[in-house]
């Protein structure tokens, strides 16, 4: 993936950021250093919020309806609101006219997705979700190094994400309001990334399972799993391990790792320290080992950057997106495989 191109500065698109708690806000504050948008306007219902971002763009329209800012001449808008209300606020955004930026997920569950980039193409507007991670140096040396052979054939995976904590609002601890826990908080980064860096395959679900506080759950529409495991495999006959969780004891904040094995060699893309910004990358032979990529690495806000980049120049939907829609059916799958 190439480096964000400059934009000229009479193209910016006029943006609109629904939600700007400190996600929204810090995703404000990468379009903004980056002058990939001048004209913003926000809306939170939380008017501390809207006082923080006011001093970071003091020029910004603020609103409290998400109705009044539809209103606005904008081009696209960014939502970072809680789960539960992504897709809605997404359609509604979409049937405007407007381009879609979203926090994931996009939907609580395949049919929300769908119906989200079903009304983009509809629409024929662009839309982003902000699976951030694939847009780490790390992951697209791995990307390349898959795709020039260095590796050979590929034939497994592991892909693991444990938190040592929760989240902090209760709305994820409600099936209803979140979609899911563990596995749609942390399991939906790694399911992008294994679709990302093999170009989105048919995968099957071989074994999966949930469990919350230790106890095997078999509907996750009841009780969020804190801890999720699948064995997947794709048409192509990759063998793939997947394994998230909330609150594990693994003696840091978090473990974090994207492992690759193939006939000529290995790949490894893993968190330094229990950080869940640092990374490094590796590439393996045998018992010899390479280092490719190492902090720093400020990826954060690449993904809103490069969708601003896109819709500077092109407002239309990319077929790209139909990702979106393969890694909700992937999840999905994964929790039904659970179900009794």
């Amino acid at each position: 993936m190439s480096e964000v191109a400059e934009v000229r500065q009479d193209t910016l698109p006029k943006l609109g950021f629904l939600g700007v708690g400190w996600i929204g806000k810090n995703r404000l504050e990468t379009l903004v250093s980056c002058k990939l948008s001048d004209n913003i306007a926000i809306c939170d219902t939380y008017q501390p919020n809207i006082d923080e971002t006011l001093k970071v763009v003091p020029s910004a329209k603020a609103y409290e309806s998400i109705d009044d800012l539809l209103k606005e001449n904008i081009d696209g808008v960014v939502i970072a609101t809680p789960s539960a209300l992504h897709a809605k606020q997404a359609i509604r955004a979409l049937e405007l006219g407007k381009a879609v930026f979203c926090q994931k997920p996009l939907g609580r569950n395949l049919a929300e997705t769908r119906a989200v980039v079903n009304q983009a193409q509809k629409m024929n507007k662009l839309l982003g979700v902000d699976y951030s991670y694939r847009y780490t140096k790390g992951i697209q040396a791995i990307k390349e190094v898959i795709e020039d052979g260095t590796l050979g054939k590929i034939y497994a995976v592991e892909a693991v994400f444990h938190n040592s904590y929760g989240p902090d609002k209760p709305w994820f601890y409600d099936p209803k309001l979140s979609g899911g826990g563990c596995l749609m908080d942390l399991g939906s980064h790694l399911v992008d990334l294994m679709l990302y860096l093999f170009n989105a395959p048919s995968t099957e679900v071989r074994y999966a399972n949930i469990l919350s506080e230790g106890k095997t759950i078999s509907n996750h529409w009841e009780t969020v799993e804190d801890y999720a495991e699948a064995q997947l495999c794709t048409s192509s006959g990759i063998s793939m391990r997947l394994a998230c969780s909330w609150r594990l004891s693994v003696g840091k904040d978090a473990e974090i790792y994207l492992k690759i094995y193939g006939t000529k060699g290995g790949a490894s893309f893993h968190n330094v320290n229990g950080s869940f910004y640092d990374f490094q990358a590796e590439i393996y032979s045998q018992n010899y080992s390479e280092v490719i990529v190492t902090p720093p690495d400020d990826w954060g806000g690449r993904a809103i950057q490069y969708w601003a980049e896109r819709l500077a120049k092109n407002s239309s939907f990319s077929l790209s997106n139909n990702e979106f829609i393969k890694s909700a059916a992937l999840l999905e799958d994964i929790y039904n495989f659970t179900r009794v």
